[in-house]
């Protein structure tokens, strides 16, 4: 009669007890429980920090596929609206393209416009309060005169002569940055293109590199997120115009210089989420306080303090909450952990990537994939055939499988 273990069966080589037994007999099963858990954790963290890895390292990539993504969620619906209407597609891609430029390039013009008519104003509005703050430091109790603080400019002036090495060579850097955009702003533009024209066919091929039982998971993951970046695209602009409208309108009846540079400014920087319009909202507080006067100020910070008071309150929880279905202190977290690892790109990237992570692991996990079929069959969905439709996959997408609800589509 040799020993056995529990059920009957042996344990070990020989019927002997096995060390592995042992060991989770000798452990409380919370302690053991945990340690599995812990091991899966730590695997988890292992792959996301590989994963964070390779992105820093291919960051002049990353950030203009990342940016053409984004394109491509704004236009893909106007596209896909064209065609529904009788539109070619390729017209309509070139329309849509043609649009966009145009806005931006329209964008550009009137921000140079109004910096070269503002510009004399700024001029002496800048020597006015020059002058008064030279004023104020005689008669001010810091006792730190106007003739120390020439000293001090000259001081900062032979510094400047004393460090011109570094400031040359901080002139090349610039140099090869602004190279650096100019090639990720092609790839923005090919990547954009490209996937405004076949990224239904670019997806099925990624879904394809997948295991056959893990592609309707894949497949239906892949729509949800894409579904759900498109909603924080959309949402996200119309956020970014209010901020800017409202901060502008205020600009102008305080009387600021500039104030269409300052509206656009806050319209840009209001895509990276909370941060980018409490930046710009302090900055246009510190311009009326230098040019216009210390009341004017007062208003322009009640004036931005009420804006985000709209936004934190009405825009926000309306709209942003029902495309991105995150917390807001999530938001402001993933923004500071963006910023932290990759700066500006990672501030920007931050919240429609989580947003996006979020809406494919709430479908995995809820797994309504097991009732749809394999996307593609076994050969792929060839010139004449076309893709393998889902019966069910569209359930807890919010679309068909067929329709837009194709990321990159």
């Amino acid at each position: 009669m040799q020993p056995t273990g529990q059920g009957g069966k042996r344990e070990g080589n020989g019927g002997l007890p096995s060390r592995e037994g042992n060991v989770r007999r000798a452990l409380p099963p919370g302690l053991d429980l945990v340690g599995k858990g812990a091991w899966r954790v730590l695997g988890i963290i292992g792959v996301l920090a590989v994963f964070v890895f390779l992105v820093a390292q291919l960051e002049e990539i990353v950030v203009p596929f990342m940016i053409a993504l984004l394109l491509t969620a704004f236009l893909k619906p106007p596209v896909s609206w064209l065609v529904a209407h009788g539109w070619r597609k390729w017209l309509a891609i070139i329309l849509a393209l043609v649009v966009a430029g145009g806005v931006m390039a329209g964008l550009v013009v009137l921000v140079e416009t109004q910096i070269n008519a503002g510009l004399p104003e700024v001029q002496e509005r800048s020597v006015a309060a020059y002058r008064q703050f030279r004023d104020f430091l005689d008669s001010s109790p810091l006792q730190f005169t106007s003739a120390q603080f020439d000293a001090f400019l000259v001081q900062l002036g032979r510094e400047i002569q004393k460090h011109g090495n570094e400031i040359f060579s901080g002139a090349l850097v610039l140099g090869k940055t602004a190279g650096h955009v100019l090639a990720g702003a092609l790839l923005t533009a090919f990547a954009t293109i490209f996937m405004l024209i076949d990224g239904a066919n670019v997806w099925r091929w990624t879904v394809r590199l997948f295991p056959r039982g893990a592609r309707p998971a894949v497949d239906g993951a892949g729509k949800a997120g894409w579904n759900t970046l498109t909603s924080f695209v959309r949402v996200q602009i119309l956020v970014a115009a209010g901020n800017g409208v409202g901060i502008g309108l205020f600009a102008f009846f305080v009387g600021l210089p500039l104030v269409v540079p300052i509206a656009i400014l806050v319209f840009l920087a209001s895509f990276i989420p909370v941060i980018g319009a409490i930046v710009t909202g302090a900055i246009a507080v510190l311009v009326a306080l230098v040019f216009v006067g210390p009341i004017q100020a007062l208003v322009m910070l009640g004036g931005v303090l009420l804006v985000h008071l709209l936004e934190a309150h009405v825009m926000q929880p309306l709209a942003m909450g029902a495309a991105v279905k995150i917390h807001p202190l999530a938001v402001v977290f993933a923004v500071a952990a963006g910023s932290y690892l990759a700066g500006i790109p990672g501030a920007l990237f931050a919240v429609p990537t989580v947003a996006v992570v979020n809406a494919m692991v709430t479908f995995v996990v809820r797994g309504r994939w097991r009732a749809g079929s394999d996307p593609e069959d076994a050969q792929g969905p060839g010139p004449d055939r076309g893709p393998v439709e889902h019966p069910r996959m569209g359930e807890g997408t919010g679309t068909s499988a067929t329709g837009n609800g194709d990321p990159a589509t």
